[in-house]
């Protein structure tokens, strides 16, 4: 197929993520203060959404507590920085096993939790965006699977849609965005349509352009589309995204890195990725411009 490059182009922060990134960069933030200050800096660097995970304040381990959630999204909006709320609803599907010989029952090290409780500080944040994993994958930070069944999936998104929040389907593989066609049919996510092609994610779909364009060719052309990769080929992905006709993701979640041996900010990041964007030709648009294109409405948190 023809390449159509995007010639107005927004930019998503992933400020913090969910994996063991806390003790590899002092940059990785871990409080509500310090990921909602990331978030502004990397919003006034040219970001127009920020993609929130949030961590224990002490320790930086991933967490999914709905009052840090409500502390990350009350500084942001507190500060008066024009941005665009995006948070993760990709925790509570973790199952682990102790050991090949014990596959009968889940060890305690998982977490697992039912769809309210999964999308609670969605309901209570009412961020513009969340995000929904569309299948189930092996995942390869530690030996444990991300459970997402189609059964909790329908639900997860129905709760975020009655809730008013438009959804970001996160594509880890090609059928992932068969399922998410399937959940658009239905009329659970609902039109306009925004996906994150997620690739380079051990055990999901692999960062080759090969698999990079099969996945884009797998997204509907009415729908609005973004695209990262992992590590060393994140600022590649800006490029790759903009020209096959997408939007792009940088951030600390998917790469430490600015340059080899320098540990980047989320500012550094997106500027980067500003600058990448303005050299191929392309306007990064405004969070107003993002809402508009997706028709999302800021709301206060209940």
């Amino acid at each position: 197929m023809p390449l159509t490059m995007n010639r107005e182009v927004f930019i998503t922060a992933a400020i913090t993520g969910s994996g063991g990134t806390q003790d590899r960069s002092p940059h990785v933030p871990r409080s509500p203060q310090q990921i909602a200050d990331s978030a502004i800096d990397a919003a006034k660097a040219g970001a127009a959404i920020v993609h929130c995970h949030v961590r224990d304040p002490e320790t930086g381990v991933p967490s999914r507590d709905p009052a840090l959630y409500r502390e990350v999204t009350e500084r942001i909006r507190d500060s008066g920085t024009d941005v665009v709320l995006n948070l993760t609803a990709g925790m509570g599907g973790d199952l682990m096993f102790d050991g090949t010989e014990a596959m009968n029952r889940m060890s305690q090290k998982s977490d697992m939790a039912g769809a309210a409780e999964r999308v609670q500080h969605v309901v209570d944040c009412r961020p513009e965006i969340c995000t929904l994993d569309c299948g189930t994958m092996n995942f390869a930070e530690a030996d444990y699977v991300m459970v997402n069944t189609p059964g909790m999936l329908r639900d997860m998104a129905q709760r975020m849609t009655d809730s008013g929040v438009q959804i970001e389907i996160e594509a880890f593989d090609t059928g992932h965005l068969w399922f998410a066609k399937q959940l658009v049919s239905e009329g659970i996510i609902k039109d306009p349509v925004l996906v994150q092609l997620c690739m380079g994610v051990p055990w999901g779909a692999p960062d080759d352009l090969n698999t990079f364009m099969a996945m884009v060719n797998n997204v509907p052309a009415d729908w609005h589309w973004s695209a990262f990769a992992l590590g060393r080929h994140q600022m590649a992905y800006v490029a790759a995204s903009i020209l096959a006709g997408g939007n792009v993701r940088v951030g600390l979640e998917d790469n430490l890195w600015l340059d080899k041996g320098v540990l980047a900010t989320n500012a550094q990041l997106v500027e980067r990725a500003v600058t990448i964007a303005e050299n191929m030709g392309a306007r990064v648009i405004t969070p107003d411009e993002v809402r508009t294109r997706l028709k999302l409405e800021k709301r206060a948190p209940l």
